[in-house]
């Protein structure tokens, strides 16, 4: 079953602000599977799920052509907004019904959006539309977020933290279960491909506005979900959490830089040659 969700306005223009995309050595990863795998040249690569479009601009240099797609008219709106290069485009379609022939593409990716499809259906599209030899990359990150500042108590910073995210756990969807790891390691392990890769522990670190990192959590599906449920409680918790970050950190404004440790996990695989 596929699970529609970051579909508003709001959220789509929130997504765009807040959500952060994979590192250019994260993508570099993929590339690197992909040339070991197939060849060169690198032609058509399809961001499926890909919400605003951080990520399908990635892709962009690294490929003749680059197609996002996503069930959501809202969230592309933002991403032809912000499309800078002429070899992006986007297109709406559900992610198990992909408008491309057999065997025409070089990488198909899903950037933390898989867990939201229907996942034995889109990997079968994905296999269906894949070129022998290309790559299907599935990524994804954590809520569990870590910061640091300065000489501040790593500790004590994280606590609350954790009591950020431990707020948020009664309003995670029930189709993630406990840890969307799980989803992705049960699709690694269906996945017959003999050319795979699995990745559970790949720690992405960037500098950002304490601001920034309130609304990245507040970007996500458990947030959305308590916004919706009781907003009054949801501004709340947000601001408290931020003023008592604040108040670990010693300092006065949100805007503030620290540093958010992110855990990725993701999998690799190439179809094989057709025999």
């Amino acid at each position: 079953m596929t699970y529609r969700l970051f579909e508003g306005k709001d959220h789509a223009a929130s997504y765009w602000k807040y959500r952060i995309s994979p590192s250019n050595h994260l993508i570099k990863e993929v590339l690197d599977f992909l040339e070991r795998h197939g060849s060169r040249p690198f032609e058509l690569a399809l961001d499926v799920g890909c919400g605003s479009g951080q990520g399908t601009q990635l892709l962009s240099k690294h490929f003749t052509s680059v197609v996002g797609t996503d069930v959501s008219p809202a969230q592309l709106e933002v991403a032809l907004q912000q499309a800078t290069e002429p070899n992006i485009t986007y297109r709406q379609c559900a992610a198990e019904e992909l408008p491309f022939a057999d065997s025409s593409v070089d990488l198909v990716t899903a950037m933390s959006a898989f867990h939201w499809f229907d996942r034995p259906r889109f990997l079968s599209e994905a296999h269906r539309v894949l070129k022998p030899q290309g790559c299907l990359a599935l990524l994804n990150y954590t809520i569990e977020m870590e910061l640091s500042y300065q000489d501040c108590c790593k500790h004590t910073l994280n606590q609350v933290c954790k009591e950020f995210y431990a707020a948020l756990q009664p309003y995670r969807s029930p189709h993630l279960g406990q840890s969307s790891i799980e989803l992705y390691k049960e699709a690694y392990g269906s996945i017959s491909y003999p050319n795979k890769e699995w990745h559970e522990c790949f720690w992405d670190r960037r500098v950002m506005p304490l601001s920034s990192y309130i609304g990245l959590v507040e970007s996500f599906s458990s947030y959305q979900a308590l916004l919706r449920d009781d907003p009054q409680r949801a501004n709340r918790l947000s601001q408290d959490i931020c003023d008592r970050l604040m108040s670990v950190m010693k300092v006065t404004s949100a805007e503030t830089e620290v540093t958010v440790a992110v855990k990725y996990f993701y999998l690799l695989a190439s179809k094989p040659q057709e025999t």
